[in-house]
């Protein structure tokens, strides 16, 4: 860090800053082609249209959607938690294509028996906005979030993967939505040159974070998976958007003057409030560990999310930060520093975060960009984390990101 923060040309520092932002809205998972010919024929249905919004309008009164969610868990089959689960979570990512498909998540679970792991990530709700299993929230029903469903059985997945011993988190990518943008258009992000829903640089829409009708849909969707077993939730793209044509966007909630930080800090408290029984983990970019005095432009400040998650999950990914971050040219090339770096910084902001019960649990790198990721590069990674970390009250463990979900180099 000494290195890094030796420049002393201001400019330079702003200039990794957003090249370090633009690179992270890079990569997101995608969809495998993997053939669901495997998937269990038993499907988990659930019948409770009677406590649902028939009118299909968002319930907007904070007060009233807790009532709507217990109601419609009433005639859940309630799946049970892990009894004995890990303090330190130690993970892998997987698609809903993967967890959906039975000779995949086989293969997902004899890699985390192999290497020491004990968790695994599941997307619930991936960038697309289509819900991975079928769930009783009628706005998702109108969207048809609910028309590629990929997980046949999830409560027989979860009792699967819990008698493996393994911690089961469900991932929900939060205001990347096209689905919803596309059924909901009221609560998207707008071009404001055509009036038509804005689009990132990979043609994908936004909910306008300001929506709290908005956070009611997550709350359900988190409930419902609670509900059924899942032992943790683990939230992303818990921000504004990071690339695209970001001048010409107009929002239909948020004022544009409300800093960007205080309405995801906002959003932090809700989840917190609303999901005060649940494990919660909240997902943020790398750069928020190393950026003082910055949201990045993005309303992400990390010690917000101390405040409010269970765990907080820096993605430390070092192919995502810019050219001359840690003065390194290719940060990617070193692994270990710019984790260890990272992660030093992160932990001094939680030692001055005070109130914070959360734990630090960053994402790692698996996949291959800006270099080659073999065992070594994996393990100097996980090595840096538990050096940082390990011997700290706030070590959560890592997660290992792959979004192809190939962990072969572990």
């Amino acid at each position: 860090m000494k290195k890094f923060f030796s420049f002393k040309k201001t400019f330079l520092f702003l200039l990794i800053i957003l090249g370090g932002v633009f690179t992270f809205g890079f990569l997101y998972p995608y969809n495998l082609d993997i053939s669901n010919k495997n998937l269990s024929s038993e499907e988990f249905k659930v019948n409770n249209k009677n406590n649902l919004d028939k009118n299909n309008n968002l319930t907007s009164t904070t007060s009233n959607a807790q009532d709507i969610l217990s109601n419609q868990s009433s005639s859940l089959i309630i799946g049970e938690k892990l009894k004995n689960p890990p303090l330190i979570v130690k993970g892998i990512y997987a698609t809903s294509w993967s967890a959906g498909n039975s000779k995949k998540i086989n293969e997902l679970i004899s890699i985390i028996k192999k290497n020491n792991l004990n968790s695994i990530v599941i997307d619930i709700k991936d960038f697309s906005g289509y819900l991975a299993y079928d769930m009783p929230i009628e706005e998702a029903k109108s969207a048809e979030a609910l028309s590629q469903t990929k997980i046949k059985s999830i409560n027989e997945l979860i009792q699967k993967l819990h008698s493996e011993n393994i911690y089961v988190i469900a991932r929900v990518t939060v205001f990347q939505d096209p689905v919803f943008a596309k059924a909901y258009p009221q609560y998207a992000i707008k071009n404001k040159l055509t009036g038509q829903i804005w689009k990132d640089n990979k043609g994908l829409s936004w909910i306008d974070p300001a929506s709290k009708d908005y956070w009611n849909y997550i709350i359900k969707i988190s409930r419902d998976a609670s509900n059924r077993g899942f032992d943790e939730i683990n939230f992303d793209y818990v921000r504004f958007p990071s690339d695209g044509d970001l001048k010409n966007m107009s929002y239909p909630f948020w004022d544009e003057k409300t800093p960007q930080k205080e309405i995801i800090k906002e959003f932090f408290s809700y989840l917190r409030k609303e999901l005060n029984d649940i494990k919660i983990s909240a997902d943020v970019f790398g750069l928020t560990t190393i950026a003082y005095g910055s949201d990045l432009g993005i309303g992400q400040i990390i010690e917000d999310a101390y405040l409010n998650f269970d765990a907080v999950c820096p993605m430390i990914y070092p192919s995502h930060f810019a050219s001359g971050s840690f003065g390194y040219k290719n940060p990617a090339d070193y692994p270990y520093e710019v984790v260890r770096s990272s992660l030093e910084e992160a932990l001094k902001k939680i030692q001055n975060t005070t109130s914070s019960k959360s734990l630090i649990r960053p994402w790692l790198q698996v996949f291959d960009l800006g270099a080659r990721y073999d065992n070594k590069k994996i393990q100097d990674q996980i090595k840096a984390t538990e050096e940082v970390l390990a011997n700290t009250n706030y070590y959560g463990g890592y997660l290992l990101w792959d979004p192809k979900n190939i962990y072969l180099d572990l």
